[in-house]
């Protein structure tokens, strides 16, 4: 039934726009297109919907962490928030020190507050930006938004004009993001700030027989450092910063790419990352990699270099349609078991570390699982 969601929307929005195309073109419009990103219109659809499915992997994480809508309506949601907004907005200063790092093509904020201070108001801004959390846990400093649609994709037609919001759901980009944002206590009283996306696409399935489309099914898509700079900027203004600044910044030229992960294997199993980096840069670049693929981070020790993860490989679902189409669907599966591994970052040198994948117990991970887990990091890393 999912699958056949997206045809029957564009089904649907083809014969309103014949029936109502004489009334249409009394008012009809030049065709333009919104560049900018516009995720808040997508909350007005919540709950067990198709097109705004929840995380199936987010759902095993600790209950705690998840946003309880209850019974509540949407317009009692954004009343809260709309509430909330005004009472920050009364008493926000903007915050001095806050500055856009770069190291290569990578950006992320370093703002002089702790993070306890500040993780309440990067929570209240993606609240403002439309989205909602299914990760909130203020002990690790990790949020995640579930997936939501960025509206400003649908180019503003004559038609989509004339009829206004009340039909506005037909249209659908077929494309969903979410974010998870993770603050770092790089020192005290000074904070790091990492917004990373993801991405998926819907794609029509055909058979050999047609080309209709008569299904579709949700595939990942490459990440996009454009959006993640966005909403840095949109961060920084939250924070108090002015938008032009926020924006100069964040615009400001991005170092050359070089690289900085190596795959080494020794023997038939064991394997690590070596990376040309010092330990600070190397813990940084792998917990980004962690953000960009499908970990989630559990928890962290920096002192000891290890972060805490769990990762569903998307071969043990078995699903010839994708491991995207099971975080869209609004049925539970019990087969979606994350393991949790051990990912260690370990000093080699003032300008060299490595890293190693473990298991639970904390014992080498010399399997192909582990070989797999690497692998993927590594691909992250060289992106």
């Amino acid at each position: 039934m999912m699958n056949l969601m997206r045809p029957l929307r564009q089904h649907c929005a083809t014969l309103l726009t014949l029936s109502l195309i004489s009334v249409i073109l009394i008012g009809c419009k030049s065709v333009t297109t919104n560049d900018t990103v516009d995720y808040k219109s997508a909350g007005a659809v919540r709950g067990p919907n198709l097109s705004y499915p929840p995380d199936l992997i987010t759902a095993q994480a600790d209950r705690r962490y998840i946003v309880q809508d209850g019974s509540a309506t949407m317009s009692e949601y954004n009343a809260a928030v709309k509430k909330s907004v005004q009472t920050r907005k009364n008493v926000m200063t903007g915050i001095p020190g806050m500055r856009i790092a770069r190291d290569g093509e990578r950006r992320w904020l370093v703002v002089e507050k702790p993070a306890p201070e500040l993780y309440p108001q990067i929570k209240d801004f993606w609240q403002e930006n439309g989205f909602l959390l299914v990760i909130d846990s203020p002990s690790t400093g990790i949020m995640e938004t579930d997936w939501a649609e960025n509206r400003a994709k649908i180019a503003q037609d004559f038609i989509r004009s004339a009829i206004g919001g009340a039909l506005d759901s037909i249209y659908d980009t077929g494309e969903r993001d979410k974010y998870k944002t993770r603050l770092e206590a790089s020192k005290p009283g000074e904070t790091e700030i990492y917004i990373t996306q993801r991405g998926a696409i819907e794609k029509c399935v055909t058979d050999s027989t047609t080309t209709a489309c008569n299904s579709t099914v949700w595939t990942g898509r490459p990440n996009d450092p454009e959006l993640e700079a966005v909403f840095l900027a949109r961060l920084m203004e939250r924070l108090g910063m002015t938008q032009e600044m926020a924006k100069a910044q964040v615009a400001a030229p991005l170092g050359p790419k070089t690289p900085k992960a190596k795959l080494v294997q020794e023997g038939v199993n064991t394997a690590y990352i070596q990376m040309a980096s010092g330990f600070d840069r190397a813990w940084r670049d792998t917990g980004l990699a962690l953000d960009r693929s499908n970990f989630t981070v559990e928890d962290r020790n920096r002192t000891n270099g290890v972060y805490y993860v769990r990762y569903v490989n998307p071969k043990d679902l078995g699903d010839t349609k994708g491991f995207f189409t099971k975080l869209f669907s609004s049925k539970d599966d019990s087969s979606l078991k994350a393991k949790k591994y051990l990912v260690v970052v370990k000093s080699t040198g003032d300008s060299s570390s490595s890293v190693y994948v473990q298991n639970a117990d904390g014992k080498p991970e010399n399997t192909a699982a582990g070989l797999q887990l690497l692998t993927l990091l590594t691909e992250q890393m060289a992106r």
